[in-house]
């Protein structure tokens, strides 16, 4: 039985010993070329000339990239083609690459760079959302998805709020920075090895770039020394860069960002602003919601509209909320172009509904956890339905609500807490806990389907092809798990094998937490085709009648009613090929049964759900506004678990990088829209110190999910968003300081943001009443009671 051990990951050695061979680790080629960007002074400007002469004064350049240089369209946009390449009139963000230049070492192309003259014309550029908002300035058009009548029921609301909150990006800061190798073959084919997560898309964009049909162009993904989104789409120009210079002079180009070049030139998390209008009962149960969601989409589309879609379709997370309209917009600003990343709009979203439920909570003076559980999906029919009509069968959110309640002690823990803060007046205590309920599938139906490829030797021997790619994430541990089962043999028969557009044709991108839903059932196609093959010879070789009772396990073939009648499996692979039975077998698999109709902002987008609760305990330390995490818990239902070790590390993981967006990764642009933290020193990532040495993590248990790959359930993305847990616990600590009914927090919320929000929870104090006075950094309007009054302003 393979499925469900915790098999350590098959890179595992290859990681710490530093044998596993990425991208620019590979043996160089002879005469390969390096090459080296030449960076935009400002963040909008017309470009009025480009001068490359002084370049090849540089000993060792051997030429210089222009827009003249492309063959094919000089334009790497996905959606939408408005992201060029080469720019030729104007400069859309600070940092932008105008030309490159191509060295016979990348010391020589960094100072052929610094030798070429662009000539700006500056311009004023757009650097906020607001200022995109008030400008006007947005890519497409609107979004919008509503459920029943919520103009009315707010109108009827017995209380109602109005306020709004916004949230930072984040950096993906993956340990291997972008990198691309392009090789020709001298007869008009190219061999492009990409740090991507989507080799299918990386070869079309490539074979665009060179005017060339994608057979000609070969994409092969070793593996990537992480992703998180940010290979899925921004890999692609990069290995444009390299297959035009290797086009130009028909040698080997190789790309390797350094850091610095990678955060600048590369898209980031959108940032996001939240307006909201709302309306709840004296319980706490939600009657209204009307929201504005806003992203920030940078200088083109990139994959701005499916990540705000997911925004939209997670602003209600585990809540129930029987009147809704939510709008989404992108903002078009001369930033980088936002981009994918783990959960792709999803945390977004939650934010801005967790962020509610804080209010309604302090302003009914009832325990957050308490509106949380009032406001569930529930029942059956319509309050187990979300507000874009799709009903949620199997809804785990109060098992693991329950479960992580108990196995954190919470109810102990919170009085614990509640005592401790009356003793210390500079140290505050907060323990929260947050639901989450995450859509799985791709928002765009047709990436809902995966290919594989398995090759049996004569010898036994197998080699293994996917269409997923392997980021560190252990895609390719459980894919192997899954054709060792399938096939009935041992792991240590496969070969696992990069992933490459010549094996696996049409691949979808690995991401959307969907890489072992689409590729697993994929890989088991394949393998119950070639089983399919091999049983009736197996049968005849055991003198069986028929193949039915056959047993393909642990690298034996066997009758299930008289075990003692076996076979070997490399032995009837011998005999299969001596037979002249094919002994390889391609798989495929679509994902059923999904629909959505954009223009009613209805129908099933999600083959299922994900679901999981945590507990999160902080300490704030009121002179510094920092805060150490003291204890977390989680319960996280990934189904039937492949492997409860890979499992459990994205589960880390996740949570991990979700609480450094919420928490401590700001990324800060100037007045003139450069880029301020771009390198380590700057932007601040978790390490080792920030992770609580009480870590509690408990898959939960009787899970199986029907319908997908042995019972698993998708775990790359859904954790990420239970770090809100430690989000509210500071909060619950900051409230501690003083006494308000309201908690305005930014996000990130590192230690300044954690000081003002102090601060203000003090002054409020002062004013004697604890009003939601709206001071500081984010919004606070009217919070009034009765329905037939107006707002009040509460400034």
């Amino acid at each position: 039985m393979s499925i469900g051990k915790p098999n350590s990951h098959e890179s595992a050695i290859g990681h710490v010993t530093g044998n596993a061979i990425y991208t620019d680790d590979q043996r160089q080629p002879v005469g390969m070329l390096s090459v080296y960007p030449v960076l935009a002074a400002h963040a909008r400007a017309k470009i009025r000339s480009i001068d490359v002469s002084a370049a090849y004064d540089v000993e060792g350049l051997v030429t210089v990239l222009t827009a003249a240089d492309v063959p094919g369209a000089n334009n790497t946009g996905v959606i939408v083609h408005d992201e060029i390449l080469f720019p030729t009139e104007e400069v859309n963000y600070w940092g932008q690459a105008i030309v490159w230049t191509v060295g016979e070492t990348e010391e020589a192309a960094r100072l052929a760079a610094e030798k070429v003259g662009v000539e700006y014309e500056p311009l004023e550029p757009i650097l906020s959302i607001k200022d995109a908002i008030g400008a006007g300035s947005f890519h497409g058009g609107g979004q919008t998805v509503r459920r029943g009548e919520p103009e009315t029921a707010l109108e009827n609301s017995t209380y109602r709020l109005e306020g709004e909150v916004e949230m930072n990006g984040q950096d993906h800061f993956y340990l291997e920075t972008h990198a691309s190798w392009v090789i020709p073959d001298g007869e008009g084919n190219y061999q492009v090895y990409s740090s991507t997560q989507h080799p299918s898309e990386t070869q079309g964009v490539v074979a665009e770039l060179l005017n060339l049909p994608k057979n000609r162009v070969v994409v092969t993904c070793l593996r990537m020394g992480g992703g998180f989104g940010g290979k899925e789409t921004q890999a692609n120009p990069f290995a444009g860069i390299a297959a035009i210079a290797a086009h130009k002079t028909g040698r080997p180009v190789r790309v390797k960002l350094k850091r610095w070049h990678d955060m600048i030139l590369s898209g980031k998390r959108h940032g996001f602003l939240g307006q909201y209008k709302l309306g709840f009962s004296q319980e706490g149960k939600i009657t209204a919601l009307d929201v504005d969601l806003y992203s920030d989409g940078g200088w083109s589309m990139d994959l701005s509209p499916p990540v705000l879609l997911r925004a939209l379709l997670h602003i209600d997370n585990a809540y129930y909320i029987p009147h809704l309209e939510v709008r989404g917009q992108i903002t078009k600003t001369n930033k980088t172009s936002n981009t994918a990343f783990r959960g792709f709009g999803g945390p977004q979203g939650m934010v801005v509904i967790e962020d509610i439920i804080d209010r309604i909570a302090r302003f009914l003076n009832l325990p957050p956890e308490t509106i949380r559980e009032r406001n569930f999906y529930h029942g059956e029919g319509e309050t187990n339905t979300t507000h874009y009509g799709q009903e949620i069968f199997d809804n785990r959110t109060l098992r693991t609500w329950n479960e992580v309640k108990v196995n954190a002690n919470f109810t102990e823990r919170k009085l614990a807490v509640t005592q401790f803060n009356r003793s210390h007046p500079d140290r505050k205590r907060g323990i929260a806990i947050t639901p989450v309920k995450f859509g799985i599938s791709f928002n765009k139906e047709q990436y809902n389907q995966a290919g594989a490829l398995v090759l049996i030797y004569i010898d036994g021997s197998i080699q293994l092809n996917h269409g997923g790619t392997e980021m560190g994430q252990g895609l390719h541990t459980k894919m192997l798990q899954v054709a060792a089962q399938a096939l009935g043999v041992k792991i240590d028969r496969f070969r696992m094998m990069p992933t490459s557009t010549d094996k696996v044709p049409n691949t979808s991108a690995t991401a959307a937490s969907s890489g072992s839903d689409l590729n697993g059932q994929a890989v088991r196609n394949a393998c119950e085709t070639l089983k399919a093959r091999l049983a009736p010879l197996a049968a005849k070789l055991l003198g069986l009648d028929t193949p039915e009772e056959l047993v393909f396990e642990d690298d034996w073939i066997f009758c299930k009613t008289y075990p003692s009648a076996r076979i070997q499996f490399s032995e009837v692979v011998e005999h299969a090929y001596a037979a002249r039975i094919s002994l390889s077998a391609t798989g495929y698999y679509r994902t059923p049964n999904l629909s959505w109709d954009a223009k009613a902002g209805k129908g099933r987008p999600f083959y299922y759900f994900a679901y999981g609760a945590a507990v999160s305990e902080v300490e704030v330390d009121g002179f510094t506004g920092t805060f150490k995490l003291r204890q977390v818990d989680i319960v996280h239902d990934v189904g039937e678990s492949l492997n409860p070790l890979i499992d459990r590390g994205q589960i880390e993981g996740g949570f991990v990088q979700g609480m450094g967006w919420l928490t401590m990764e700001e990324l800060v642009w100037d007045e003139q829209g450069r880029l301020r933290t771009a390198a380590p020193s700057t932007y601040k990532i978790p390490t080792i110190s920030e992770v609580p040495e009480a870590f509690h993590i408990h898959l939960l248990e009787r899970a199986a999910q029907d319908g997908v790959i042995y019972g698993s359930k998708a775990v790359g993305e859904p954790p990420l968003m239970l770090a809100l847990s430690v989000r509210e616990a500071i909060r619950e600590a900051i409230a501690a300081f003083g006494h308000a009914n309201h908690i305005p927090l930014a996000s990130p919320a590192t230690p300044e943001a954690i000081l003002w929000a102090i601060e203000r929870v003090r002054n409020q104090s002062d004013d004697g009443n604890g009003s939601d006075n709206g001071r500081g950094y984010a919004v606070a309007l009217g919070a009034i009671s009765g329905s037939k009054q107006k707002p009040i302003d509460a400034s």
